[in-house]
């Protein structure tokens, strides 16, 4: 299944390549606010949703241009075809094919691929995470204060952005670096390689988060919530690093957590 889901991206990959070379002709739509549309994101996703459907017709799809399809309770595929497409409408060349599979609601395959450096990331359940076909761990970085936190700044819905700026403004004091390159799926897989330390955003989507999230459990690191626990898939409040720093991200988020943001009871 993961080779298959290779193939997917891939092809998705070059799709995205070739259109790069012709931004100024692509038809592009507004979705809401600050979120686009382009004819790449529904071809890269259709070449996707082919791959996968040729080789296992019965699996169910869950797409973000294409929504879901399908009732297979057991294999759900989870797809990102371009993320980051803001970046890819102006040329900034930080964006990603994003696929994971769930079978029986657990994560169980992940590929994040990079058509930009054609950096490959793979993951399979209890088999470890890899990058371009080495395998790849956490940072083993120990104290707040040395790392590199990536993180997403609210750019469809403001709803939490009161919230979001003092927990940007207390993870600027106390780490060494924020990043914010605008493709979640991309910074997720730079936690699982230890390029970042530590990584948490507001309200993504599952498609966003699915192959980074396994990943970086393969990876040896955590994913949670704003307070440790585990409804991130659920509500797309999702906080990730290795053990050592994950506690002290909790540390620094906690004073900031609106009832909204906490583990729903």
């Amino acid at each position: 299944m993961l080779n298959t889901a290779v193939k997917a991206a891939r092809r998705a990959g070059s799709i995205i390549n070739r259109a790069a070379q012709n931004l100024d002709i692509l038809q592009v739509q507004r979705k809401t606010h600050n979120d686009y549309v382009s004819e790449v994101d529904r071809n890269a996703e259709a070449a996707i949703i082919e791959t996968l459907l040729s080789a296992y017709p019965q699996h169910a799809i869950l797409g973000e241009e294409s929504g879901a399809q399908g009732e297979n309770a057991d294999y759900l595929w989870v797809i990102d075809p371009l993320d980051g497409t803001t970046n890819f409408l102006h040329g900034f060349p930080q964006y990603a094919v994003s696929i994971a599979l769930m079978h029986k609601g657990v994560l169980d395959q992940a590929v994040i691929f990079d058509p930009t450096s054609n950096d490959l990331y793979t993951a399979s359940k209890g088999r470890g995470a890899f990058l371009n076909d080495k395998r790849i761990r956490v940072n083993k970085r120990t104290k707040l204060q040395e790392c590199i936190i990536g993180t997403g700044f609210p750019f469809r819905d403001f709803t939490h952005l009161d919230t979001y700026l003092p927990m940007l403004k207390s993870m600027i004091l106390s780490t060494s670096g924020i990043r914010r390159p605008g493709s979640a799926a991309l910074d997720l897989a730079h936690v699982a390689s230890g390029r970042y330390d530590g990584f948490w955003e507001i309200g993504l989507s599952k498609w966003d988060i699915a192959a980074g999230a396994l990943l970086i459990t393969e990876a040896g690191g955590i994913v949670g919530d704003f307070e440790g626990n585990e409804s991130w898939f659920e509500t797309g409040n999702i906080m990730a690093g290795n053990p050592r720093i994950f506690g002290q991200l909790l540390t620094v988020l906690a004073p900031h957590l609106t009832e909204s943001l906490k583990t729903p009871r």
